[in-house]
């Protein structure tokens, strides 16, 4: 799997149609709050003209893609936090996901009820970022009582993560989310142990009517994204579920009389890759396949993503990049112009970098 995302919002602001559009499913999308009960679960195979160059030239027939998956949750309410709507089995389908996709409501439908009369985007986020920083004091109020009695039994690590809960519950109570809170990473990863919310990545999907893409309201949420140092797209929920239903040509060729160019999953996945910092690597032994690394990695951990087995027995790996292999042809020409290497454990890898591993178990 690649990663997945939670598709988060009040009601009624397209959460399921945009579900609907980009996952190719078909689910509920009646008329009033928490439609969406149990979360919808799509798998997505990620678009890449990069694979299906490297299987044109490598004659590798049937490559498999990397994938995002996506999970649309029920439509959250003031006062989830503490059990309204919802409440807590909301809040729980969205603990395990890599980044969060908030939903917010820029489109203007009489039909379509608003669970606030009149929509407002900032407004409307406030709503949903203020349960989420709410439900996360709880959870860290909870666990600093219990490293507070274990400090006392003895625990000579549990006054300083104590610090750490301080400080986190400090940050949420000024509205912030724990994203940007200036931590070391060490810290990070003990707050992600307890699954708050806040601190996953965030994307701003302003939901927009078709045509009017640039109006108030979705020039406001990309300065709220922005401001917020968050990803941010705009899809036409409604447009986006019919281009979905049509077969793959005439999907091109209608995004191209619209003057589109790119589907609304395409540009969603590529703000998701950034926001979410984000790699693609390819790998070639039997099938070509690619696959999604967070940069930084390195080569161990990359071959940890195909199977333990690599890990565990990592010799090194052998590697070179796609845009040598445009540049030079073929691997056979890679090798005798000496861009084909031998990498070890500690290796980085490279956006685009085709990795052979060579392991022992």
């Amino acid at each position: 799997m690649g990663f997945n995302c939670g598709i988060i919002g009040l009601p009624n602001v397209g959460k399921s149609t945009i579900f609907n559009a980009l996952s190719g499913a078909t689910v509920p999308m009646d008329n009033y709050p928490f439609c969406t009960i149990e979360p919808n679960r799509g798998v997505v195979p990620v678009p890449d003209e990069r694979l299906l160059r490297i299987a044109e030239l490598l004659q590798k027939p049937d490559p498999i893609p990397t994938r995002i998956e996506f999970y649309d949750v029920a439509g959250l309410v003031k006062g989830a936090s503490e059990g309204e709507g919802l409440g807590n089995k909301f809040l729980g389908h969205i603990r395990d996901v890599d980044a969060v996709v908030h939903v917010v409501r820029c489109f203007h439908d009489s039909d379509v009820a608003h669970i606030a009369k009149d929509p407002d985007p900032i407004r409307d986020i406030e709503i949903v970022k203020t349960e989420l920083l709410l439900s996360d004091i709880e959870i860290l109020e909870r666990a600093k009582k219990r490293l507070e009695r274990n400090s006392k039994g003895g625990d000579k690590g549990a006054a300083s993560k104590v610090n750490i809960i301080e400080s986190s519950i400090k940050h949420l109570n000024s509205g912030r989310l724990l994203k940007d809170l200036d931590i070391e990473d060490e810290d990070k990863r003990l707050l992600r142990e307890y699954g708050l919310i806040s601190i996953k990545p965030v994307l701003y999907c302003a939901n927009v009517d078709e045509g009017n893409s640039s109006s108030d309201e979705v020039r406001k949420v990309e300065n709220y994204a922005n401001n917020e140092h968050s990803g941010f797209v705009k899809i036409s929920g409604k447009l986006e579920e019919e281009i979905s239903e049509l077969p793959k040509e005439e999907k091109k060729e209608f995004l191209l009389e619209m003057g589109i160019g790119d589907s609304g999953l395409d540009r969603l996945i590529r703000v998701s890759y950034q926001t979410l910092e984000l790699i693609t690597f390819y790998t070639t032994a039997t099938k070509l396949q690619a696959w999604t690394l967070h940069q930084g990695a390195s080569a161990l951990e990359a071959s940890a993503k195909i199977h333990s087995d690599f890990e565990k027995g990592f010799i090194k790996a052998s590697v070179y990049h796609y845009n040598d292999l445009i540049t030079e042809g073929s691997e056979a020409h890679l090798k005798e112009k000496g861009k084909l290497r031998s990498e070890g454990k500690e290796y980085i890898v490279q956006d685009g970098d085709v990795i052979r591993f060579i392991f022992n178990v």
